[in-house]
């Protein structure tokens, strides 16, 4: 979901989203104000963030992870092809029958398909944390790079006649920003209306936060949705209650459409994991909410 900034799904009713904290790409639900940035770490102080980035940027088994992803799901295209009533949409989801629509996937930008690791490194340099001025700034720079792996699925999939949505938590004034970061990273962009931006307007819906659950009705009205890719929950399902319980409840619930119709990429720096174990509180001191995450580890007592 990042955006770097995955939708935080609010407890209960305010479900605000499919990501984590207001973070890249993704503007906080109305109802979650952004803490003011951190000041910067003493000396020798750590950042919560280190080590996540650190492995994005230069592990090769990050690599290999998001290539065997991406691998694994294009083997998967014939077969989704094929079956009339193939749909990664669920029920609730699906307002009108998929049979007989033109295919496409649905992919979220930030983390899925393009890496903005260095926006994370940049934060992590300055004892900083994400505020949306430094977002804009980031997307305008363009100079995400794609996921490795990626391309060559997208390429796969529009050989195939499948259109590529790009379903993101990035504001809609990142719109062409973000488009022209797309094309230049080599992925398929078949018009401007694939970018499904924070913002868009579906009729008949009425969107929570950044959940993304209208802009995914609206993409099943004019397509038969073969795939979703994220790296947040909310990427692919509504987030009704952002919390363990309510999270593991839907991991259940649709643990087959993983590495079928769904595919997770792997996101250690931010996410709705990390915000639901400080109760997706992002206006705590940086202290406060790190005390809770500690105290959610398992120690096996």
């Amino acid at each position: 979901m990042h955006i770097r900034a995955l939708p935080i799904a609010v407890l209960a009713a305010t479900v605000a989203l499919a990501a984590c904290k207001p973070q890249p790409g993704q503007t906080a639900a109305p109802a979650a104000s952004v803490a003011a940035p951190a000041a910067k770490p003493a000396a020798g102080q750590a950042d919560d963030n280190l080590n996540a980035v650190l492995w994005m940027q230069r592990a090769v088994e990050y690599r290999a992870s998001t290539e065997t992803i991406y691998r694994a799901a294009a083997d998967k295209l014939d077969l989704a092809l094929k079956q009339p009533n193939w749909d990664a949409l669920v029920p609730d989801e699906r307002g009108n029958p998929a049979k007989g629509l033109k295919p496409a996937v649905i992919m979220d930008v930030d983390e899925t398909v393009l890496d903005n690791s260095p926006y994370q490194a940049r934060l992590v340099r300055d004892g900083k944390e994400y505020d949306e001025a430094s977002w804009d700034a980031w997307v305008a720079e363009k100079k995400a790079k794609p996921l490795p792996g990626v391309v060559d699925f997208a390429k796969a999939a529009q050989a195939k006649g499948v259109t590529i949505l790009y379903l993101s938590n990035r504001a809609v004034h990142l719109k062409d920003a973000t488009l022209a970061n797309l094309r230049s990273a080599g992925l398929p962009v078949a018009d401007d209306q694939v970018f499904l931006g924070l913002g868009t307007v579906v009729e008949g819906c009425e969107q929570n936060g950044s959940e993304k659950n209208c802009r995914r009705l609206l993409a099943g009205r004019q397509y038969r949705v073969l795939m979703q890719f994220g790296d947040q929950m909310g990427d692919f399902v509504q987030v009704v209650a952002n919390t363990p319980e309510g999270r593991d409840a839907l991991l259940q619930q649709y643990h087959d459409w993983f590495g079928e119709r769904w595919w997770m990429l792997p996101n250690p720096s931010y996410g709705s994991w990390e915000a639901m174990t400080f109760n997706n509180d992002y206006g705590q001191p940086r202290e406060a909410r790190r005390a809770a995450k500690r105290a959610a580890l398992d120690v096996a007592p």
